[in-house]
């Protein structure tokens, strides 16, 4: 028996995996409000009351880095402990990764009907892969191919410089530099990010925003309801917002490309990407990952997936707990 956790800085997401031979069988799953609880103890007391099992191996997907078996998540106010976790479920130790070292894993489980191609491409057999995830925050992972299989691998990517490609961008980053100091890409390309964006473009003087859009956005999540109105056409504001929400994102999945040599493909993940597909189909999302001068030619090459299974970092840490206990071989 496998526990399982994505533990996000939304949601927590548990789940109770059987292995049997090369197989995970879910057996139980439950999603949690993050922000409602203190820590991941009390969720998973929770979880456990009604979901009663004989837990063997466990394994946790977090967002934020894992330093010394423990994570400070930093969109949420937890610490989490792995000796902690260990003494509370009965077990000698549990797995704690980064949640896009989860979702690496997860990729290479996901069945075909589990992923939307942007970009077909021809992938290198021996090549290395890249995850990059919009979602509360923006988090980047790899795989390196070792000659046998790939091996994930975690990053904090999202955290990197953001770097503007036009004058528009520049007045954004000093708009963005007063507020914040420091300028990352999940400032930019992330849940929060499209409200950053919409809320420069709009303090800008590059549209106007309705009484109807203010109520909603008092209303709904800010992001949601952004992007919400950007895909029906009823504001041009948040049709703007959204578009350079989706260029921001593809120049930094080319920069990730790049940085990894991921010519055996690159996968979005996070909660963001499926509900702005219809977006992301549009020619601006590849036109900014390609648009890298001289390695346009190889970018374009790239398959691009977006990951429609909201399973997958949660399969993702079962596949890794598995592998660690010897159920399963790579």
């Amino acid at each position: 028996m496998i526990l399982a956790g994505d533990i996000g800085g939304t949601t927590t997401r548990l789940a109770v995996f059987e292995a049997t031979g090369a197989r995970l069988d879910l057996l139980a799953q439950a999603d949690f409000p993050s922000g409602r609880y203190p820590g991941l103890e009390a969720i998973l007391s929770e979880f456990l009351e009604k979901h009663p099992a004989v837990i063997e191996v466990a394994c946790f997907g977090i967002a934020g880095p894992v330093r010394q078996g423990r994570v400070e998540t930093p969109n949420l106010s937890w610490v989490v402990d792995g000796k902690r976790l260990a003494q509370l479920l009965g077990l000698d130790g549990v797995g704690l990764l980064n949640d896009l070292e989860a979702t690496a894993h997860g990729a290479l489980v996901l069945d075909p009907a589990d992923l939307a191609v942007l970009n077909e491409g021809t992938a290198c057999a021996a090549g290395n892969r890249a995850v990059i995830a919009a979602g509360t925050g923006l988090g980047e992972a790899g795989l390196c191919w070792d000659g046998k299989s790939y091996r994930p691998f975690a990053s904090e990517g999202g955290h990197a410089d953001f770097a503007p490609r036009d004058d528009l961008e520049v007045e954004l980053l000093q708009h963005l530099r007063r507020k914040f100091g420091h300028v990352s890409y999940e400032r930019v390309v992330s849940g929060p990010g499209l409200q950053n964006l919409y809320n420069f473009l709009r303090d800008s003087g590059r549209g106007t925003e309705p009484d109807w859009l203010v109520e909603r956005l008092r209303r709904e999540d800010p992001s949601a309801a952004i992007a919400g109105a950007a895909l029906e056409g009823s504001s041009e504001l948040c049709v703007l917002a959204l578009d350079r929400f989706v260029s921001n994102y593809g120049a930094e999945a080319g920069n990730l490309a790049l940085k990894f040599l991921s010519t055996g493909g690159v996968y979005l993940g996070g909660g963001i990407a499926p509900k702005i597909l219809p977006k992301l189909r549009e020619p601006v999302f590849l036109e900014s990952f390609t648009d890298k001068g001289r390695y346009r030619k190889i970018l374009e090459t790239i398959p691009v997936r977006v990951i429609l299974n909201d399973r997958a970092a949660l399969l993702g840490a079962a596949r890794h707990a598995a592998l660690t206990a010897g159920l399963l071989d790579l």
